[in-house]
């Protein structure tokens, strides 16, 4: 019997490291996830501030040549030498921006944009060739050389050559920022789905897990003598609570590199505090799944107040009503973030976004064994009337997320008290019961 014993310890010590490991692989995915958004968004901030730049600096260059050119205009036609004023400051200016123009697009790894940046300033020194040329005519008196030399057309050839050549790099500039904004977009696009999904997977690793446990237990209590069932349920029990504790660990884990990670990078806090909600909320719903120990998922009527309490107030309330309902596992998580988003929106934007409001949360179980689920917000205050397409936000995406996630379906529509939303799923996706007799 003690040969039995210490050969199922070992066999569930092993099966409880293959479930952390790939939960720290699913985890490792996750961070994956976040840092290449984290990134692509960066990435569109620089090229954003270069084209910003690179922009100011072609029309600095667009502005030096029509100065010098309205004052070499203004001196041929007066002789007055203090039209020459916008002339002789923008002599003294343009190497200059051209010098920081080709200085800040030196590592510029296109060909085209090298090449474009060079014949600008080819254009732009003939240019004010031509113009010191002219000048210098007129100040000798040789006004019917300067005529010829102006009217021959080269100057205005080279301002139009110049124009065309920044529109151009303007345009390549542009082109570069929309590309790396489409990138950026995408990446934010995947993290949500992609955390949810990995997220979900993490659960059903966990799920599987405690299935492998509760098979041993029941091994162990067909073989077993009455006193040595209790102490192998009491060894089980032990086990599952750790592999719950670790699973927690893992998270806060996440959840502190995540905060970490936006420690030197101001510009990435938003996105990476929009993820720590996300990672906290997440930790909610499965504490309420694992809560008990029970083979059933989180308990409905305890997942809305979860997710409410933390803005309940004299001035922010909550009605709560429905029936009593166990929640399948797999629902737990998908339910739990969108009753997060739904709240933390009410916070922002309705009903609990001044006082005297009321969010109403009501459910009820169908004859179809459906759940039908209604989130409806009645603003202390008269909200601006809203369009279907408005707000279609993050928590818009994951509510329909999550109805696909629970195969439901579901409704929004804003009424004039507030938004109202409509969640119907199944509840036909319950866990096995566990029995101590062989099925």
């Amino acid at each position: 019997m003690l040969r039995d014993a210490k050969l199922w310890w070992n066999s569930t010590r092993n099966d409880g490291f293959g479930v952390l490991i790939a939960l720290g692989f699913l985890l490792l995915v996750a961070m994956i996830l976040v840092w290449d958004t984290v990134r692509a968004e960066q990435q569109q901030r620089t090229q954003a501030e270069r084209t910003d730049h690179v922009i100011s600096l072609l029309h600095e260059i667009i502005e030096h040549t029509t100065s010098a050119e309205t004052g070499q205009r203004g001196y041929f036609i007066t002789t007055d030498r203090r039209y020459l004023v916008p002339y002789e400051n923008a002599k003294q200016s343009y190497r200059s921006t051209l010098t920081e123009l080709r200085t800040f697009t030196r590592d510029d790894d296109q060909a085209i944009s090298q090449d474009l940046v060079r014949r600008i300033g080819e254009l732009t020194e003939s240019k004010f060739a031509e113009l010191e040329d002219s000048v210098t005519l007129i100040t000798r008196g040789e006004i019917d050389a300067a005529r010829e030399r102006i009217l021959t057309g080269k100057g205005l050839t080279a301002m139009e050559q110049l124009r065309a050549a920044v529109a151009q790099l303007e345009e390549m500039e542009r082109d570069q920022l929309l590309y790396t904004s489409e990138r950026a977009a995408a990446a934010e696009a995947r993290i949500v789905p992609g955390l949810v999904l990995m997220f979900m997977m993490i659960l059903m690793v966990l799920a599987l897990g405690m299935w492998q446990v509760r098979r041993l237990i029941d091994a162990e209590v067909r073989a077993a003598h009455t006193d040595e069932l209790a102490e192998a349920r009491d060894r089980a029990d032990l086990l599952s609570r750790e592999l719950n504790h670790r699973i927690k660990n893992l998270f806060a884990v996440v959840l502190a590199i995540v905060r970490m990670t936006g420690r030197g990078e101001p510009e990435a806090k938003p996105a990476l505090d929009r993820v720590a909600k996300r990672i906290s909320a997440l930790l909610t719903s499965h504490e309420l799944t694992q809560s008990g120990g029970s083979a059933v998922g989180a308990n409905l009527g305890k997942l809305i107040e979860t997710a409410v309490s933390p803005y309940l107030s004299d001035n922010n309330k909550a009605e709560i009503e429905g029936p009593e309902l166990d929640l399948p596992d797999a629902h737990a998580l998908p339910l739990g973030l969108v009753l997060h988003e739904l709240a933390t929106n009410a916070v922002k934007y309705g009903a609990w976004s001044q006082p005297g409001g009321v969010v109403r949360v009501q459910w009820s179980i169908t004859d179809a064994d459906e759940a039908h689920v209604t989130w409806e917000e009645h603003c202390g205050f008269t909200p601006p009337p809203q369009e279907e397409g408005d707000r279609l936000g993050f928590g818009t995406k994951l509510a329909e997320s999550s109805a696909r996630q629970l195969q439901g379906r579901i409704e929004r529509h804003f009424a004039i008290h507030g938004l109202v939303l409509q969640l119907v799923f199944p509840l036909s996706t319950r866990g096995p019961e566990v029995s101590g007799e062989e099925g």
